[in-house]
């Protein structure tokens, strides 16, 4: 019987430990749904990570593991800035000659996660029952990390578009925390500017702002920091703030679809992957590319 390619979750610069512990728990339920399927889970992007993403390579490779799928835990590509996730595959992988790997798509904004991010909104609405008016005076900030990547920057933009159609809210804006404009201030105003210009002007009162992004952290805590000083110079304004995406079952799932995608040899129509984070990868052997996503540690 042949072994299965080992699944490897690659999340991308998180230094909390609560992340942390929240790409554990991905990898324990992904574990115990499919036992025949070694997994481990880490980060790229942050040197001080409390899960390091060449552990979990280690630990695959430690168990047996001669190909991984890799998986990133990412809702659009990460951008050049800083540690790629080819040069972190081609590290880790490297002290293991022999290893393969192959990357897949990253994960958003997949129907799924889109579900997911639709019940965070209705979370940060309240309890109860929602009426259809509740979200139709209601407009939604959707903020991503951003990158000085173009593309990157634009697959947050379509998240948004695909978050607004079809579900009765005002409107769905977007702003970014770094790198790309708007700035979370910026996008606050449009929404404001987008309520006033409604037919039914001053309806669109309340924004709720939305992190695009899986887990808690630096990124969160400062998206809320701006988020409260630009409500606090904007009283009449009812702002309300949405909990991370997070790693419920749908995640679990989104990846596991991945998985199968990249271990049959297809990668989603219209996906960039995430390896593609380094487009110029200037042909150096063990790096994967949007066009080359297979890597051997191996290969010279």
């Amino acid at each position: 019987m042949t072994t299965p390619p080992a699944l490897l979750i690659a999340g991308h610069s998180t230094r909390d430990e609560g992340g942390a512990e929240a790409l554990r728990a991905l990898v324990r339920v992904l574990a115990a749904r499919h036992p025949e399927v070694p997994v481990a889970g880490g980060f790229f992007g942050a040197p001080d990570s409390p899960l390091p993403l060449g552990d979990a390579v280690d630990e695959l490779a430690g168990r047996g593991a001669s190909r991984l799928a890799v998986v990133p835990l990412l809702l659009a590509p990460a951008g050049a800035a800083g540690e790629t996730l080819p040069d972190a595959l081609a590290r880790a992988a490297g002290r293991h000659p022999g290893l393969g790997y192959t990357c897949a798509a990253e994960l958003g904004p997949h129907p799924r996660l889109l579900e997911v991010l639709e019940r965070r909104l209705d979370e940060a609405l309240g309890g109860g029952a929602r009426r259809p008016e509740d979200r139709a005076g209601t407009t939604v900030l959707l903020v991503g990390r951003g990158t000085s990547d173009p593309y990157a920057n634009a697959e947050v933009v379509r998240a948004a578009r695909l978050l607004w159609e079809g579900r009765g809210f005002a409107g769905v804006e977007t702003a970014f925390l770094t790198q790309a404009a708007p700035d979370v201030p910026a996008g606050l105003d449009r929404c404001t500017a987008l309520a006033a210009a409604a037919p039914s002007a001053g309806a669109a009162g309340r924004i709720v702002v939305l992190p695009y992004f899986f887990f808690p952290g630096g990124l969160l805590d400062r998206l809320r920091m701006q988020t409260e000083g630009w409500a606090a110079v904007h009283p009449r304004t009812q702002v309300l703030g949405a909990g991370v995406l997070g790693t419920p079952a749908e995640v679990a799932e989104v990846v596991m679809e991945r998985y199968r995608e990249t271990v049959a040899g297809g990668v989603p129509d219209g996906s960039r992957a995430a390896a593609g984070d380094a487009r110029d990868t200037g042909g150096v052997p063990g790096q994967a590319s949007a066009g080359n996503r297979d890597g051997h540690a191996g290969a010279r």
